[in-house]
């Protein structure tokens, strides 16, 4: 018996309702309240990926994955390695795609020696690199740089330091390193939704104003050459990063 191939109608209608989503303000409202009261039990941080702990919420991750998976990207770099998780998790995507040159570089003021023994003792410990010291640090950055191989595709994750200033500047750092239809993601922007003086919980109290989301919003006025994606931030709704997904659209002459 034959059926109908339907692949085509059904991610047509998953982008139209992702989409939809992304317009309706009371379901973030209601998703964002219910991430304030969850954050007494300290949420983000009860999950693991292959044994390390991520620090990131569920909706992230899926989310992460797809975009890594279809931009196939060579390198991610993510600024904030805390205890690893993300590095792992990205790194076996990374190895699921087949590239097997594929790496993820982690760049952190402060690899406490716990966290860099997790790593390294992963069994996918060879798909990252680490780097300490501060994110946009001249010599830090030249670091990073020399480890991109000519020509790799990258993708940037800004998860360190969420307060205003510092994501600006990681913004203008590292969003020209993203190439051509790869993302650049700024983590945390749900900082940027909570009620005027509340704030969210994670190493430290980040308040709205001296926020990752703010930060994004001023970063894009101040070049072309990325986008919003309306798709995977409009079904962001109970996440950490709603709106912080963006899009390379050409590389700045």
């Amino acid at each position: 018996m034959s059926t109908t191939d339907d692949r085509q109608e059904f991610e047509a209608h998953k982008d139209k309702m992702s989409r939809a989503l992304g317009q309706d303000a009371d379901a973030l409202k209601q998703s964002v309240d219910l991430l304030m009261s969850l954050n007494r039990y300290d949420y983000p941080y009860l999950w693991s990926w292959m044994g390390v702990p991520i620090i990131q919420l569920p909706a992230d991750i899926v989310a992460t994955q797809e975009v890594i998976w279809n931009t196939r990207p060579d390198v991610i770099i993510e600024t904030g390695v805390a205890r690893g998780g993300s590095l792992i998790f990205m790194a076996s995507i990374l190895a699921a795609t087949g590239k097997n040159a594929a790496k993820v570089i982690g760049v952190d003021i402060d690899i406490r020696a716990h966290n860099r023994e997790s790593i390294e003792k992963h069994p996918l410990a060879d798909r990252i690199e680490l780097v300490q010291g501060g994110s946009t640090d001249d010599a830090t950055l030249k670091q990073v740089r020399a480890l991109i191989p000519p020509g790799a595709k990258v993708m940037v994750v800004l998860d360190s330091d969420h307060t205003y200033q510092h994501v600006l500047d990681e913004c203008r750092a590292y969003g020209p390193l993203v190439s051509d239809g790869c993302y650049l993601v700024v983590a945390d922007t749900v900082v940027g939704q909570v009620p005027e003086g509340s704030a969210i919980q994670r190493s430290k109290q980040w308040e709205k104003g001296n926020d990752p989301l703010t930060a994004l919003r001023q970063y894009l006025t101040e070049t072309q050459d990325f986008e919003v994606d309306p798709a995977i931030n409009g079904k962001l709704v109970f996440s950490s990063s709603p709106g912080g997904y963006c899009r390379r659209l050409k590389t700045s002459k």
